[in-house]
């Protein structure tokens, strides 16, 4: 086995106690992590050298990451399945055990509170498998008045993300021909070396890919080395989520792209609302609504003119018409792949078409826009639903 790098930067970063590191936390940083942010309370790696490479890394060959600030929100009990529908407005009632689905939390009003991956571990045992936001005190708070007899907590899981066209190979090394078994948005359980596992064919990059749940965290480090050494024959690279890819691929990062103002209409996002569905759920009457009168604002793709942007934006930036502002870029990146700075936007309306002109203000100057398609590659999913 390759010999992972070593560093001694983890003198440099500064831990506080009130945040919490992952199980895989020293691995990362013996891989080469150089920096951390904090999503859900947790230290998460965001850099293990230049992003650029870290994207080719990704859709070339495969990557590993650290997303075990997905935290969990386990329900349980008798009455499980009935207040995960509350929750959310996407209709539940197909979803089988074993499943996955894309899911939003929606408060009164029809805001987002979070878009997690709903994962049904058996008849009465869901997993919402989170982004970043107290979606675990929210549902608490929900089911103190709700009559219904459900369990909430959060589990001893930790996901990591194991992305890319090699990704498969990688899984076949570890789990045999049994992981070939298993279909797009849905979950097995399994084990390697004993350490507990479930696995979804889910994952934040639009490739090919799995996300590895970590049920025993003392285990968090022999964990990532066993999965890094079965890699190494197919140049698995420690990596970091990529914006690059996933503005590519228009996934939606809270926060950014929406919050708990956004609802799921602007976002093109119909598809997850029934309004129709005889079970009710929070914000059903406020969507409702919404529907009738209809949107004043709507996410779009915008291709950005000029020089290649260096980084990601990390500030809302203004989109102008005549001089009017007419809505901001919520996430926006240079794709070296395309060769053009895409972003996603939302802007009123009345300047959502196709081919729109505009111009947006960014901290080194304006820059002409266009509005276009989204997302940017692969609309289909056809490299992460493949088999």
């Amino acid at each position: 086995m390759k010999n992972p790098p070593t560093s001694n930067q983890s003198k440099a970063f500064g831990f506080g106690t009130q945040i919490r590191k992952s199980p895989y936390f020293d691995a990362t940083v013996r891989w080469g992590a150089a920096g951390f942010s904090v999503y859900n309370h947790m230290y998460i790696p965001r850099d293990f050298g230049d992003p650029e490479q870290n994207f080719w890394n990704l859709v070339n060959g495969a990557t590993l990451s650290d997303v075990a600030v997905e935290r969990q929100v386990e329900i349980t009990g008798p009455d499980a399945a009935t207040f995960v529908q509350m929750l959310t407005p996407r209709n539940l009632s197909t979803c089988a055990v074993g499943q996955c689905k894309y899911v939003l939390i929606t408060n009164a009003d029809g805001g987002i509170l979070n878009d997690p991956i709903l994962l049904r571990l058996a008849e009465d045992h869901f997993w919402l498998s989170l982004a970043d936001s107290d979606i675990l005190l929210w549902a608490q708070g929900v089911a103190v008045n709700s009559g219904l007899d459900v369990t909430i907590c959060e589990p001893d899981v930790s996901p990591l993300q194991l992305q890319g066209p090699k990704s498969g190979e990688i899984m076949q090394r570890l789990f045999g021909d049994q992981i070939n078994d298993l279909r797009y948005y849905w979950l097995g359980e399994f084990e390697l070396d004993g350490i507990p596992l479930i696995i979804s064919r889910t994952g934040w990059s639009s490739e090919l890919g799995y996300e590895i749940y970590l049920r025993d965290g003392a285990r968090g480090d022999e964990l990532w080395e066993l999965i890094m050494a079965a890699g190494q024959p197919f140049g698995l690279q420690p990596g970091h989520t990529s914006a690059i890819r996933r503005i590519e691929g228009g996934m939606l990062s809270y926060h950014a792209d929406m919050d708990r103002h956004t609802n799921p209409f602007e976002l093109g996002l119909d598809r997850l609302v029934d309004l129709e569905m005889e079970a009710d759920f929070i914000g059903k009457a406020a969507l409702k609504k919404i529907a009738d009168q209809g949107i004043s604002r709507k996410q779009v793709g915008l291709e950005i003119d000029g020089d290649a942007l260096t980084a990601a934006n990390n500030e809302f930036w203004p989109i102008l018409i005549a001089e009017k502002q007419v809505g901001q870029v919520t996430s926006a990146i240079y794709s070296p792949r395309l060769k053009l700075n895409i972003a996603l936007a939302m802007v009123m309306v009345e300047h959502s078409a196709l081919g729109t002109d505009a111009e947006i203000v960014t901290p080194f100057g304006r820059r002409s826009v266009r509005v276009v398609d989204r997302p940017f590659y692969d609309p289909k999913k056809s490299l992460a639903s493949k088999v």
